[in-house]
């Protein structure tokens, strides 16, 4: 069900009002709430509870982003929250907020707690709205069904008269969602969805009133509240989803606490915000208390329950120096980790961004939608108004079933089946991905990933576990203890696999300045000579004679070198995961950075269809830019720096929860279970969300090709209208919740394609 406002509605740009003393308090305090971005760019966020569709999101997006000095904004339909950045030197928050006021919308300052009361006493509001309507459906249709069965018509204006008494209330508290945001819409001279509702419903309940009066022998009092009835279940279906998919946000908000202790440089101890914790602190934890930011272990050893951000339930015991992630639950006793990031920029806070991207995200699907409803509600009124015309002209004036057949045309032409055909499969499809440990970032992600026909994966860290150990060294055995310190300085799994095994060689020069360079290594001066550490072919500008060297290596530029052959560990369900992709008819594929005879090996045990070697990140992006122009539809898959240039290019593209914080905001998905499952997982059911889509759109044609000819005919009473109307939108829900019924089962046969049973 949309309601957004008429598409040539804009907002009034400029304006000097003139504000007096509370007006300036008001604005200060918004002031205080912003978010500084970067100089002169600020951030609010702002709870827009009358939010109800994915139209008044787009509405709000299009008109906002108009104002002078608005530099970003973006909608979230489940949280109904608006996030704006502008300029201070342009704008203001306080004009903002009275631009959403112009708009027909409530906008304040955002608060998740107080979102969340709001939302429960509204979510009271619609089962008592349901219930009442649904009552008093009820009542009406058992007076109804004894006048049709033939009534003398003293006991008919009888029945009439009982069913109003009853109607009239039950339409009238009811019926309150539905006015309110019909009223609000006209106050700000736009139309949007509940306008025709509201007044197909009054207009219904009027004319029964009129013909109970009089002695008619007809009157739709069961129209008017059955219609309620049916348009209540819809929103209040809606209202429940939404709750589901905000309440998984607000879950994992909640992970890190409210604050937590931290130690000061007298050793004393404090309580601090959650939200006032930096980088550097030290914050002290106790048995049971979950991690509140990305940190380092300064303890000698500690044990986490890190289930939320691998999946595995078994506890992780880090040592001193080792990096733990927001949301780990502390299974020792007392433990000290340094805080390494802002509560904002942690990895929980990282999901939750993802989380509600995935819910604020719009496809192209939906934009159809949003141009179909922009020009839906005064599309309604006409046919209405030329339905009402043309009846009057076809019976000589009879305004009495000239009226009727309007407010038919207005209540089957309700559009709920076209408004719910997205947003709701997206919905239970980004719930069914977070169960399996999948975060989608936007519908429009899902409808590219269900295109795919070719998947290309990094190799390390992705399909291997990223833990190589050195096997064999071969060359200078002097520059090792330069190989140890610059391998310090470099996150790289390669570099942090020799530094370990050099772990406490002696001698180690101090370096400083060091430039590590994507797909290649790192570089550096020494001692007026130039050394370089990465792959060979990069190193062998030094020295031409390394071109045919393997592994990892560590030249200068007085001809010195060593080299590091590594041998790396396959993730246990790689072959079983991508076996499965190619029973479904997948092109797999594999692009490395690493060199020949590696990735030769790795892709003949894999059986993989094609792979390269050698590749630098720009290397990557032509590869899936070259698949692209041959028809094909890429996901790539990575988890490096290297990797976020190629992740951007795909069709679309997945990326480990252990993946840098660059290649995760690359990626269109996120899976945080330690297994490549997830991709074909994510595929599968993107597939069946697809089709899912189609399906409704299909349904919600058909109806209206059906209903609205036969509506302006005047072959379908209000009643009739009402049940027709509310029956379509009922039977895309239920449609789109077949998604639940599809259920993994892996173990029964890791190799072949069936992955996904109905």
């Amino acid at each position: 069900m949309t309601c957004c406002p008429d598409a040539s509605f804009s907002l009034p740009l400029t304006g000097h009002d003139t504000v007096n003393h509370h007006e300036r308090l008001h604005e200060e305090e918004l002031k205080n709430l912003a978010k500084p971005i970067k100089d002169g760019l600020y951030q609010n966020d702002f709870t827009v509870q009358d939010m109800h569709c994915a139209a008044c999101l787009s509405k709000i997006e299009k008109n906002i982003s108009k104002l002078h000095g608005v530099h970003y904004v973006r909608a979230n339909l489940s949280l109904k929250r608006v996030s704006v950045q502008w300029m201070a030197d342009l704008t203001s928050p306080g004009k903002i907020q009275k631009a959403l006021t112009q708009l027909g919308f409530t906008a304040m300052p955002f608060d998740v707690a107080h979102l969340s009361n709001e939302e429960d006493k509204h979510g009271k509001e619609l089962v008592k709205s349901l219930a009442v309507s649904g009552f008093a459906s009820m009542n009406i249709m058992l007076l109804s069904v004894s006048v049709w069965s033939g009534t003398d018509p003293t006991t008919t204006q009888l029945f009439h008269l009982i069913s109003g008494i009853i109607a009239v209330p039950a339409v009238l508290f009811a019926g309150r969602p539905f006015y309110i945001s019909a009223w609000r819409a006209l106050r700000a001279k736009r139309l949007n969805m509940d306008v025709p509702i509201s007044l197909a419903v009054l207009l219904a309940l009027m004319m029964s009133i009129f013909e109970s009066l009089t002695g008619g022998h007809e009157a739709y009092f069961d129209a008017s509240v059955m219609l309620l009835f049916f348009l209540l279940i819809g929103r209040t279906l809606d209202h429940m989803m939404r709750k589901r998919a905000r309440g998984a946000i607000e879950r994992l908000a909640s992970l890190t606490g409210k604050g937590t202790t931290v130690v000061l440089d007298n050793g004393q101890t404090i309580y601090q915000p959650a939200d006032a914790l930096e980088k550097g602190m030290t914050i002290r934890l106790l048995a049971g208390e979950r991690v509140p930011v990305d940190g380092e272990v300064l303890s000698s050893l500690a044990e986490f329950d890190r289930s939320m951000i691998t999946g595995e339930s078994t506890p992780t015991l880090l040592k001193k120096r080792a990096i733990i992630e927001a949301g780990a639950l502390n299974l020792t006793g007392l433990v000290d980790i340094k805080a390494l990031k802002k509560t904002e920029d942690s990895f929980v806070a990282e999901v939750v961004k993802l989380m509600e991207a995935a819910e604020g995200g719009r496809s192209r699907y939906i934009r159809v939608a949003d141009r179909m409803a922009a020009i839906y509600a005064p599309s309604v009124h006409l046919l209405a108004l030329f339905a009402f015309i043309g009846w009057m002209f076809w019976t000589g004036g009879n305004w009495h079933l000239s009226l009727y057949t309007a407010i038919s045309v207005l209540i089957i032409t309700c559009p709920c089946a076209l408004g719910l055909a997205v947003p709701v499969v997206h919905v239970i499809a980004a719930t069914r991905l977070f169960k399996e440990g999948i975060l989608m970032k936007d519908g429009s992600s899902l409808e590219r990933l269900s295109e795919i026909d070719t998947v290309l994966f990094d190799k390390t860290g992705t399909l291997t576990t990223g833990h190589a150990q050195v096997d064999r060294i071969e060359g200078n055995e002097n520059l090792l203890p330069i190989a140890a310190s610059l391998c310090k300085l470099s996150k790289h799994p390669s570099a942090q696999s020799i530094a370990l095994h050099l772990k406490g060689y002696p001698n180690q020069p101090k370096i400083q300045d060091v430039q590590e360079i994507a797909g290649s290594g790192l570089e550096t001066t020494l001692d007026e000579s130039i050394y370089r550490l990465g792959r060979s072919e990069w190193v062998a500008e030094l020295n031409p004679n390394l071109k045919e060297v393997s592994g990892v290596v560590l030249a200068n530029s007085n001809g010195e070198s060593v080299s590091f052959n590594l041998t790396e560990e396959l993730l246990s369900d790689a072959k079983q995961a991508l076996f499965a992709l190619k029973d479904n008819r997948f092109n797999i594929g594999m692009v490395s950075g690493d060199n020949e005879g590696n990735v030769s090996r790795l892709a003949q045990l894999l059986k993989l269809d094609y792979f390269s070697a050698n590749n630098r990140p720009e290397d990557k992006v032509t590869m899936i830019l070259d698949h692209g122009r041959d028809g094909k539809k890429v996901l790539m898959v990575g988890d490096g720096l290297n990797d976020a240039a190629a992740l951007s290019a795909g069709h679309a593209s997945m990326a480990p929860a252990s993946a840098c914080d660059i290649g995760r905001l690359a990626a269109d998905f996120v899976f945080t279970r330690n297994t490549l499952f997830s991709i074909p997982s994510a595929l599968k059911i993107s597939t069946i969300a697809a089709r899912l889509v189609r399906q409704n759109f299909g349904l919600a044609i058909i109806y209206n090709c059906i209903a609205v000819p036969l509506a302006t005919l005047g072959y379908v009473t209000p009643l009739i209208a009402a049940l027709a109307m509310s029956c379509s939108s009922i039977v895309v829900i239920l449609n789109s919740l077949r998604l639940n019924l599809y259920t993994l089962d892996w173990k029964a046969q890791p190799d072949n394609g069936d992955i996904l049973h109905d």
